[in-house]
């Protein structure tokens, strides 16, 4: 063998081993990165750790983004101490390209808030107005924002005044009320014949600089003024302060029987099951986790398999299996409850108990778990409003 093929030979051995090692590293820091994804990121709806492996030029880069700086220094220390060296490229969000404007208020009476930045993809969820958002990152026209729920989703600039951290806290000190009607309007002047500003939905939150003749002026988040009838609202101590009274939650409820479903929907517009949920117990000053498949996992899990086992409020959960959920309505008692259908098209009525005249045998098949959320407050995906960082002071 001539002294040239040899070294061929030998170039290409040396190749063969370096690209082989480099292969296993990559494996390696993949099941890394899936751990430390599992750690911080088991829900893509409620937190972001998007992270890719790739090689550039030799090297092992490390792209993607998350908003959990914690689990990028843990997946850096891990790859340190396997001596997997590796060139960081992940976004921490907030991007900082954001600047000190890192929070929002919405600022129309829903928003409608989607998996992707484009008016014409899927919608993920709503929010109302004034509620406190984190704003993430930004593109195009688009922000990606994180509703007090925690889920994650795209609104447009449309729909979001930004606020830094300090404007965050004078509003959290303002004079704060919210509309405590199904619907209405806030208008141009102190009188119904005037002309509207806004619609309004229940749970809008606004703040007030005064009174006159029946009416709150109102400053909407965007800085319009506006009136609103006092009796139609409730001051921000009152939703908050007053003890959770589940018959106002069934009532709430109750007066959104015909309105529509909708995908996303967590408004008195229109609803989807877990929606309608939300919405009822967000009236009484709630917060629950914003899809059935989430709101499953919180709160006492009493006996489902007799609707006699089950309370007045205590959320119904159907599905394949109880890691399957698909659906979800509120016990209005006696198997008696209500739920945004998508095959009825609305918010409707039906029973478990076979001798009620509402009573639906193939939702029964398919009832797979329950929650009780009066004895759960405060604990994980069940927080009152007044408890909320990111609505109230400490």
């Amino acid at each position: 063998m001539n002294k040239s093929r040899f070294f061929i030979l030998v170039l290409l051995f040396a190749f063969s081993a370096a690209t082989y090692a480099e292969s296993k590293q990559i494996q390696l820091a993949n099941r890394v990165i899936q751990s430390v994804s599992r750690k911080y990121a088991p829900d893509k709806r409620t937190a972001i750790f998007s992270v890719q492996i790739s090689e550039s030029a030799g090297k092992i880069v490390l792209k993607g983004k998350t908003d959990h700086p914690e689990a990028q220094k843990l997946l850096l220390d891990s790859l340190a101490i396997l001596q997997i060296n590796v060139q960081d490229s992940v976004l921490i969000l907030p991007d900082k390209l954001l600047g000190d404007k890192t929070w929002g208020l919405v600022k129309l009476s829903v928003a409608n808030l989607r998996i992707k930045p484009a008016h014409a993809e899927e919608m993920a969820t709503q929010a109302l107005m004034g509620t406190p958002v984190k704003i993430l990152e930004e593109k195009d026209e688009w922000w990606l924002v994180q509703t007090p729920d925690l889920y994650i989703a795209w609104a447009n600039h449309g729909a979001i005044i930004p606020k830094t951290a300090e404007e965050m806290t004078n509003w959290k000190k303002s004079n704060r009320y919210i509309y405590n009607q199904l619907n209405g309007f806030a208008y141009s002047e102190p009188d119904k014949k005037a002309m509207p500003v806004t619609d309004l939905v229940i749970c809008d939150l606004f703040e007030v600089t005064g009174e006159t003749k029946g009416y709150l002026q109102a400053l909407l988040p965007d800085g319009r003024a506006a009136y609103v009838k006092k009796n139609e609202c409730l001051s921000f101590e009152d939703w908050t302060m007053r003890p959770l009274q589940i018959s106002s939650v069934m009532q709430v409820a109750r007066q959104m029987m015909g309105v529509p479903y909708f995908w996303g929907g967590t408004s008195s517009k229109a609803v989807d099951c877990s929606g309608l949920t939300k919405t009822s117990y967000y009236s009484q000053g709630v917060v629950l986790a914003r899809d059935a498949s989430q709101q499953v996992r919180y709160g006492m899990h009493p006996d489902f398999s007799d609707y006699r086992n089950l309370q007045p409020g205590d959320l119904i959960f159907f599905g394949s299996s109880a890691q399957r959920v698909t659906h979800v309505g509120l016990c209005l008692g006696d198997g008696l409850f209500i739920h945004a259908s998508g095959s009825s098209a609305m918010v409707r009525l039906n029973s478990l108990n076979p001798n009620d005249t509402l009573f639906d045998a193939n939702l029964l098949k398919i009832v797979v778990g329950s929650s009780r959320i009066a004895n759960s407050l405060n604990t994980e995906g069940i927080t009152l409003v007044k408890d909320h960082p990111w609505y109230s002071l400490p």
